[in-house]
């Protein structure tokens, strides 16, 4: 097959891939537990249904379906861009800690600020009336980010060899860890329940304002990514070709894994963790495209968005009246995908 024709496919592809993610978030619209028709979604879509159907289809499935749409494309990207700044093929955005440090933000703020020990006990009422959402986010945004600037403030020392890099995302992530694990310990039952709630990966208390945040972060992000495509082939032969190209590469990377890891900060902040669609997404779309970025980018993107619609999908539709977590059914898939990975890897190796 010429290289033109092979292009051509691979454009084709991709084209593909777009239709299908454009087809499956239209259709995860008409589908959840209210038993609400497809006549009458179309109509709520337009305001022409009820009250009802109007606010479900704009004030809950919306929101919904974007925050699907944005967090599926971010944690894929990011997901590709650890892997090739580390060189590390099994690499997340769980890798650098940034998960760990967003539920600890998260914890400390339910626990201690609405529904812990330090002031409304196991009183429900209590704590429906002193939790803030936004602040909780804002929090576990907090730690989340001050883990990145750590753990790459520490990397400086290396240089910012990926080995340490990750070791260091390893080391802190499990301090974050044991520090929740305490907080918890000392919870009340609400609080600790609320806690534990808020780590499940819930597309369901997306809004309009926390996708358009989550937007703004992943748009931005996924420009630099785009553009620097071309920095990030050169890397896949090492740092000393893509230094003599031209590309500053600890900087590069350091710029690279802290946009990324924002990536998965603002997600987790407002969504909980959604875990493995950086590592599924990507490995997919380099066995269909290969290695060179300027198409990787935008195919993992496409990649993540139908893998995180796909799963809410499912987890409205086995949920029998309440829609499962959608970081489990993530979860699900991607537990068996990472082991496939570990053993193709070592058996291709001992070829």
């Amino acid at each position: 097959m010429t290289r033109k024709a092979n292009q051509r496919n691979k454009n084709l592809i991709l084209t593909s891939l777009l239709l299908i993610a454009v087809l499956v978030s239209f259709c995860c619209l008409f589908i959840g537990s209210s038993n609400m028709s497809i006549t009458d979604g179309f109509a709520a879509l337009f305001q022409k249904s009820t009250s009802a159907n109007n606010r479900i289809i704009w004030n809950i499935r919306i929101p919904r379906i974007l925050a699907a749409i944005i967090a599926g494309a971010g944690l894929s990207v990011s997901g590709l861009i650890m892997q090739t700044t580390l060189g590390n093929a099994m690499a997340s955005p769980s890798t650098l800690g940034v998960s760990n440090a967003a539920v600890f933000g998260a914890n400390l703020s339910i626990i201690v600020g609405a529904g812990g020990f330090l002031s409304t006990g196991n009183n429900l009422a209590s704590y429906m009336v002193g939790v803030n959402l936004y602040s909780t986010s804002a929090i576990a945004f907090l730690f989340a980010a001050l883990s990145v600037l750590l753990i790459l403030g520490l990397c400086q020392i290396r240089s910012f060899s990926p080995n340490a890099v990750v070791l260091a995302g390893i080391a802190i992530g499990s301090i974050w860890s044991a520090a929740t694990t305490i907080l918890q310990f000392y919870a009340t039952d609400v609080g600790l329940s609320a806690a534990v709630i808020w780590t499940f990966g819930d597309l369901g208390r997306a809004t309009y304002s926390s996708d358009l945040i989550m937007v703004i972060v992943v748009v931005i992000a996924t420009l630099y990514f785009g553009l620097s495509s071309w920095k990030y082939n050169a890397l896949l032969s090492g740092d000393e070709v893509a230094g003599s190209l031209g590309v500053n590469v600890p900087f590069f990377r350091f710029l690279s894994l802290l946009l990324a890891s924002l990536i998965t900060a603002v997600c987790v902040a407002f969504l909980g963790i959604i875990g493995f669609v950086g590592i599924i997404a990507p490995h997919v779309m380099k066995k269909i495209f290969g290695q060179d970025h300027r198409i990787l980018i935008p195919a993992s993107l496409l990649g993540g968005i139908i893998l995180v619609v796909v799963s809410d999908t499912l987890s409205r539709g086995i949920g029998n009246g309440s829609a499962l977590p959608v970081g489990a059914i993530t979860s699900l898939l991607g537990g068996p995908f990472f082991l496939f990975i570990i053993f193709s890897k070592r058996r291709s190796e001992s070829c």
